[in-house]
């Protein structure tokens, strides 16, 4: 249950873990402007101050609106509770798996759990934590600061930039480099996708003038090469490539669910775990499978 609290005692230490929408919050600044705050935000009480965890767009908002007092709820006794408890609802506060990393890496760096001790704690397999650091590893401090400001989009980042830094050896540093020369342009995902492919695919010239950005011109350019061969653009043939592999690990998991290897304790406690979460996924995503469908059929 919430109280209300001063909205001066929040200490924003995690600002910079969650990421910006601009878009989206500026509509929920006029939802709060007629109605107030209805979820309240959530930290950790600490003997110095209010740690806020969740609530960031929130806070923001009262701020603009000039708002003394905001409705606050408990998380836990300390940084490294409230952050587990935050992760294990993370579905339900729509945390995106970047946040979810930055936080995860916040527990192994500085509150000094290993990764078998987060695992446990979230009931997750340290696969599944394993790669959300490794996400945190392989990104630049500057690159950071891009995606959660809300400068660079986060897909274009997770589903062709890393792309290309596992498939065709682009370093970090260059990564880096474009990154930040395409930063709060307002580009589209689709733009992004076409001055990635131009700057680390295309001419030495191509690259020279992204890298200063100078985005019109290979944007033009590129608008103006025939399309692929399959008559798909990058974006459609990233979703294909999904369509893909869902449908062979469909496959492979109904051929091997019944299989009488499958014995171990830690196994079936960590498969009943797995499971639950594709379960509770199944409605949605098939929902969305089906409206992807209908449309294919009707273009």
């Amino acid at each position: 249950m919430g109280r209300e609290i001063e909205l001066s005692s929040l200490d924003l230490r995690y600002e910079g873990f969650r990421l910006k929408a601009s878009a989206l919050e500026e509509r929920l600044l006029g939802s709060i402007a007629q109605r107030g705050i209805e979820e309240p935000l959530e930290g950790v009480e600490t003997k110095e101050s209010n740690v806020l965890l969740n609530g960031f767009k929130r806070f923001r908002c009262a701020r603009k609106l000039r708002l003394a007092t905001v409705p606050y709820s408990s998380l836990g006794p300390d940084e490294a509770v409230g952050i587990l408890n935050l992760l294990r609802t993370a579905n339900n506060r729509a945390l995106g798996i970047l946040e979810q990393a930055a936080f995860i890496a916040e527990l192994k760096n500085t509150r000094q759990m290993s990764v078998a001790q987060i695992a446990l704690e979230l009931s997750r397999s340290k696969s599944w934590v394993s790669m959300r650091l490794g996400l945190m590893a392989e990104m630049s401090a500057p690159v950071r600061r891009q995606l959660f400001a809300g400068a660079f989009p986060v897909y274009s980042y997770m589903y062709a930039l890393r792309q290309f830094m596992r498939m065709n050896g682009v370093k970090p540093a260059q990564i880096e480099e474009f990154v930040l020369a395409v930063s709060g342009k307002g580009l589209s995902v689709r733009e992004v996708e076409q001055l990635a492919h131009g700057c680390f695919r295309g001419p030495e010239s191509f690259r020279r003038e992204i890298l200063k950005g100078n985005l019109a011109l290979p944007l033009e350019r590129m608008r103006q090469v025939p399309q692929s061969s399959d008559g798909c653009n990058e974006f459609e043939r990233v979703l294909l490539g999904d369509l893909e592999l869902t449908q062979k690990y469909m496959q492979r998991v109904m051929g091997k669910s019944q299989d009488r290897r499958l014995v171990s304790r830690a196994f079936h406690a960590q498969s009943h775990l797995l499971s639950a979460g594709i379960l509770s996924r199944s409605r949605a995503f098939f929902h969305t499978l089906r409206q992807l469908h209908d449309r294919n059929g009707q273009a």
